[in-house]
């Protein structure tokens, strides 16, 4: 299952070209795919026009809406921010290590166009539906 990161929606609904964007398209159409519950917040919560927030919302909340958080994603994604602590990277955002970690535990393919997963990509065993992005 991928799981597809609010970078992507984000471009995808405005209308931005990317490999990242044209791959979410073709999976709308061919297979299952989940968003995180935050994320559904972070993309939705941009939408300033009634219409374009009641449309999103609808196709969005028809995918799997992944739990990203709890007691267990939390304690592990800490533990997951001190391990690249330890090898001198800094996660810049505690909802990346949240996205990383669930996505690591639950085995996601996570689709993004943040940078700030690489780490959890080269160090930690996170899969990225595009290795090296």
């Amino acid at each position: 299952m991928i799981l597809v990161d609010s970078s992507v929606w984000i471009d995808y609904f405005r209308g931005l070209a990317s490999p990242q964007t044209d791959r979410l398209h073709v999976l709308l159409e061919a297979e299952p795919i989940a968003i995180g519950d935050l994320c559904l917040t972070e993309v939705l919560q941009g939408f300033g026009a009634e219409r374009e927030f009641v449309q999103a919302r609808k196709l969005l909340t028809s995918l799997l809406v992944v739990n990203l958080g709890g007691k267990e994603i939390a304690v592990q994604a800490a533990k997951n921010y001190r391990i690249l602590r330890a090898k001198g990277v800094t996660v810049r955002k505690p909802i990346d290590s949240v996205i990383a970690t669930r996505c690591i535990e639950d085995g996601f393919i996570l689709l993004h166009s943040d940078r700030d997963f690489d780490p959890f990509v080269e160090h930690l065993g996170l899969r990225s539906a595009f290795p090296g992005t």
